[in-house]
């Protein structure tokens, strides 16, 4: 993928303490995100990939430093963060679909309430998308009614209805069976092919060395190492990255 190197999200020296200063989940990380860029985070539990992520469009708000999105600091008391999260699809690992409403309302719902969309234009929009991923004849059935994988290709088409400039996805096949990670990860593939920015935390190895740009390595809240696909996986620095490859290649 061929980035026009504009900075998307640059974060700033970013803290992010729990319990009364007794749990440094985030220990001083500084990051360029740059327009087309697909970064995928690996890293053991709890070293701070999934703070990190949710604090890219604080669902996880900074102790200290300084995150900007598309120039504008969002950490900033003054900055109306609700209208930079239009612009930032957040898909989690579970898929926060609304289970009373069918599939093309949860589509159509954010579009029509935020960007004031006419029902016709949202519905449109909403059964293109559903074509994208194969799903059309399921517009007006319910989540209850689709496997794990149908509910997640349509949770990433729900945040896609937003024309989002970024994508964040914060492990999303990892409450998913094995035969049902594929079909997900082949629709991010496709969106990566596409020129979408993507922040991924993910424990799927082939999809970071495949469709990554950059992959990112944390532990104990920092980031440890990084660099291309091939640097990363071919010739580890950090004895720590070199220990985490041997247990999960």
């Amino acid at each position: 993928m061929i980035t026009n190197g504009e900075t998307l999200i640059k974060v700033e020296d970013v803290h992010k303490i729990y319990n009364g200063g007794t749990l440094h989940a985030l220990n001083g990380v500084s990051a360029e995100i740059k327009k087309g860029e697909v970064i995928v985070i690996v890293g053991p539990s709890g070293s701070g990939k999934s703070t990190f992520l949710r604090s890219l469009n604080l669902l996880e708000v900074p102790s200290t430093g300084r995150i900007f999105f598309e120039g504008v600091d969002i950490t900033s008391k003054k900055t109306d963060i609700d209208q930079h999260r239009q612009k930032m699809g957040m898909v989690f690992q579970h898929f926060n679909l609304f289970p009373h409403k069918t599939i093309l309302e949860n589509i159509t719902l954010a579009p029509i309430k935020l960007l004031k969309k006419s029902r016709e234009e949202a519905e449109k929009r909403g059964m293109e998308l559903l074509d994208l991923v194969g799903l059309q004849e399921k517009a007006h059935a319910y989540p209850s009614q689709l496997s794990g994988g149908q509910k997640q290709r349509i949770a990433i088409i729900r945040s896609l209805a937003m024309d989002p400039d970024v994508m964040l996805f914060d492990e999303p096949t990892s409450a998913l069976d094995p035969e049902m990670v594929g079909e997900v990860l082949e629709l991010m593939k496709e969106l990566a092919r596409g020129g979408m920015t993507m922040v991924v935390v993910t424990h799927e190895m082939g999809f970071a060395k495949e469709v990554g740009t950059r992959v990112i390595f944390m532990d104990e809240g920092e980031i440890k190492e990084e660099g291309s696909p091939k640097e990363f996986f071919e010739h580890p620095k950090e004895p720590r990255l070199q220990d985490f490859l041997s247990k999960v290649l």
